[in-house]
């Protein structure tokens, strides 16, 4: 099959290495020109993902719209916040028959939109049926190097899912199929942002006991959001729900609760951010996710407080104190 990646991130470009190695034959594009040209003349993505090298049948691509005309199916591997300029760039092309992966997680600041949503009001041509998200706990550093690692492929479409599932399938890659993409798109998401929490338990000292609340009250939270936006509540249970939450919350390649951390122990967002060569989606899901959890009446009190620390600048010790004394509750609220 004929594969465009877009976006030569740490996981477009392994994504484009395992489709390639997978027998397909893959073009990546950059957003940079000179970037790719880089690429394309190092043969592996230094930058990124270093000591990976290109298979002969990935091929560098800096021209946008021929890529996307050329493909036979798009995976979108821009940060989220990135993905409507990418989109706009081929909007009048068509699409008839083409599938879109995506496989950045995070919610739109300022419309409260998933990706899938961005894709489907960006592209015209484009129906709700060839659109799935490919999520779970991944990590670039490990799929790279061929480690076991299980996501899912969700789609509205069972038989789209099941052609993604057959697409990047493979024996180290094990892909699961469903398709609930609004419980899948939401937990992949919000995870990012009770990531920063965990690394901020993790930089002012606390212990196993503070991890484990801020994993099973950051799980309450993601469920409570899903499904109210339409999400069936056993998504958040499987590989985008509690694998991709538990592997964010404690892995040392997680940039977001990298972050956290860096907040734990007193440095300020941006001095954080300045100092890192990737993104960490929580950072701007967390904005979105609090305006949208205000909008339509959901409570996130995690999330509430990761935000109040990253853009308002409330002391650390002051947004923990504050919920660990909210009024008590019943669990299972």
């Amino acid at each position: 099959m004929n594969i465009a990646v877009l976006g030569a991130g740490s996981w477009g470009t392994t994504l484009a290495v395992l489709l390639a190695r997978n027998g397909h034959q893959v073009h990546l594009w950059a957003h940079r020109p000179e970037f790719a040209a880089l690429l394309d003349d190092e043969r592996e993505n230094r930058r990124y993902l270093k000591g990976v090298h290109f298979p002969e049948t990935l091929q560098i691509v800096p021209n946008l719209r021929e890529l996307v005309s050329w493909s036979e199916m798009i995976v979108t591997a821009v940060p989220s916040q990135a993905l409507r300029e990418t989109l706009i760039g081929f909007r009048d092309l068509p699409l008839d028959g083409k599938i879109l992966v995506n496989v950045a997680k995070g919610i739109e600041i300022g419309t409260g939109k998933r990706m899938s949503e961005v894709l489907l009001e960006v592209l015209p041509g484009l129906q709700p049926s060839r659109i799935t998200a490919l999520y779970g706990p991944s990590h670039a550093e490990e799929v790279s190097k061929e480690q076991p690692t299980t996501v899912v492929a969700s789609s509205p479409s069972l038989t789209t899912a099941e052609k993604v599932q057959d697409v990047f399938h493979t024996s180290m890659f094990r892909v699961y199929v469903n398709t609930d993409i609004v419980g899948v798109e939401i937990a992949g998401s919000v995870k990012n942002i009770i990531a920063i929490a965990a690394g901020i338990s993790d930089g002012i000292g606390f212990g196993d006991n503070a991890k484990a609340a801020i994993i099973t009250r950051g799980l309450a939270e993601i469920s409570r959001l899903s499904t109210r936006l339409g999400g069936i509540s056993v998504t958040i249970s499987g590989l985008a729900g509690i694998g991709d939450l538990v592997v964010t919350c404690l892995s040392r390649h997680s940039r977001n609760r990298y972050v956290g951390e860096e907040i734990g122990r007193g440095r300020s967002l941006d001095e954080v951010i300045s100092h890192m060569n990737m993104v960490a989606e929580g950072v701007h899901t967390c904005k979105a996710v609090f305006e949208l959890s205000k909008a339509i009446g959901v409570d996130m009190p995690i999330t509430k407080a990761v935000y109040e620390m990253l853009f308002e600048r409330k002391p650390v010790q002051q947004a923990i104190l504050d919920l660990m004394t909210r009024e008590p509750k019943q669990e299972q609220d």
